[in-house]
């Protein structure tokens, strides 16, 4: 009961971040106002924060927008409430943030993962949608936070709050991590690769909603695809397609047959296997031979081994392509995940903590609905690989659409729950 008076008295707190983070979402490496927000929250706390480069290794960053965009929404960020003090370091494409609580006491390193960003998605500005009803909607265009990721921001922020008031009775070590770009499986790698997980013994994430119901908690998601996401560009020569159609190089055409030869390739026998072309954009005029190509793909596994041999045959294919109609060809690895597993035992305990909390109704163990693709694997991974225990919870709630609608939105008694199960846990964990 102590611990649900605890999350009852910042309740009010959680839906007030939660719909500030909505109402100036930011996309992908851009989320400045956002992690600079947290970070100062953060040291307000009490807590060591590292944020930007510190946190993040830059030749693992992955769909970085271009330095103009990331410039102009620095901007945008200063003028619509960005800590002054942050927004250096967070800004140019480095917007991680990591707290840590030391108790000073002996004990295990335990750390949570929390995304920020949001999607660019339009969102729905009629009276259908509460967001907008209630005058939370995105202020920034083309920017919305459809999957729940202000929700997730709100829930480490709420988490950081009551581990602070509790320090005294917990040993060991917390670390909240703040991920960029989880949107394109892009941000965690530079984070992981800078060591922020190496000496963790304990490493939760977390998402609400995924088809899950109010009241429910899956401690141990599985299904997870490993990824990789690549933008291909093929370069040609423009010549008049009546005049001299043997002086040019058709990248259309190179793109149009990579596009046939992608879906062509054999699926794997061991498991699940995809390849999607989502975007194909060529040409300047109806005369004109296309001399630039543009295709936007991802292949996907069941697992990294699979994900790996569809990668490497799709890469061959594109560059087939080229050779075929003689053009060139840059291939670009623009976000990557990986198969991830829960480790057993972390889901076990979870499961026996979310079972005590008032808020939760039911709890599962293992989930094998597919999931599609988390770079928050990426974490799981590292720590498993140095005998840490990991897992990805799913906290379930009520949605008005699904995530990436332009009406997706949630029942914000979701915060409470998630905090709670969450606070619980290091409470359990780091008391041992």
């Amino acid at each position: 009961m102590r611990i649900k008076t605890s999350v009852e008295g910042i309740r009010d707190q959680l839906i007030s971040w939660r719909r500030d983070f909505h109402r100036y979402a930011e996309s992908g490496f851009r989320e400045i106002r956002t992690a600079s927000l947290v970070a100062a929250y953060l040291e307000k706390l009490g807590y060591e924060v590292s944020a930007g480069k510190e946190v993040m290794k830059k030749e693992y960053r992955m769909g970085v927008p271009d330095v103009k965009i990331l410039h102009s929404h620095k901007e945008w960020a200063l003028q619509n409430g960005a800590n002054k003090k942050w927004l250096e370091k967070v800004a140019d494409g480095f917007t991680g943030v990591v707290g840590i609580l030391h108790t000073h006491k002996p004990g295990p390193v335990i750390a949570y993962r929390f995304d920020m960003d949001a999607l660019e998605i339009q969102e729905d500005l009629t009276e259908k949608h509460r967001p907008f009803r209630e005058g939370f909607s995105s202020v920034n265009d083309g920017m919305m936070h459809a999957c729940g990721h202000d929700g997730h921001t709100s829930i480490g922020l709420g988490l950081a709050t009551l581990l602070q008031e509790n320090k005294e009775s917990l040993a060991g070590t917390i670390k909240l991590i703040f991920q960029p770009a989880e949107e394109g499986t892009r941000g965690a790698k530079s984070m992981v690769e800078a060591g922020i997980v190496d000496d963790t013994d304990y490493f939760i994430a977390t998402h609400l909603g995924a088809g899950v119901a109010l009241g429910e908690v899956v401690t141990g998601q599985t299904g997870f695809l490993a990824t990789t996401k690549l933008d291909v560009v093929y370069r040609g020569k423009a010549a008049h397609a009546g005049g001299n159609p043997e002086k040019g190089r058709n990248a259309l055409m190179a793109a149009s047959s990579a596009v046939l030869g992608l879906y062509g390739i054999p699926r794997h026998s061991a498991g699940a296997s995809r390849v999607n072309v989502g975007v194909l954009q060529a040409g300047s005029g109806r005369n004109v031979i296309p001399n630039q190509a543009l295709l936007k793909i991802e292949t996907r596994g069941a697992t990294s081994e699979i994900n790996e041999y569809m990668e490497e045959k799709a890469i061959a294919v594109m560059k087939g392509a080229a050779a075929m109609y003689q053009v060139d060809v840059d291939i670009e690895i623009v976000g990557s995940a990986k198969s991830g597993t829960p480790s057993p035992e972390l889901v076990e305990v979870l499961a026996e903590i979310a079972e005590h909390s008032p808020y939760v109704k039911k709890v599962t163990r293992f989930s094998e609905n597919p999931f599609g693709s988390e770079d928050a694997t990426f974490f799981m991974e590292r720590v498993q690989s140095k005998n840490g225990q990991a897992t990805y919870m799913i906290i379930g709630t009520t949605l008005a659409a699904g995530h990436h609608h332009e009406r997706f939105d949630y029942d914000e008694e979701v915060l409470s729950i998630a905090v709670d199960v969450l606070f619980r846990s290091a409470m359990t964990i780091l008391s041992r």
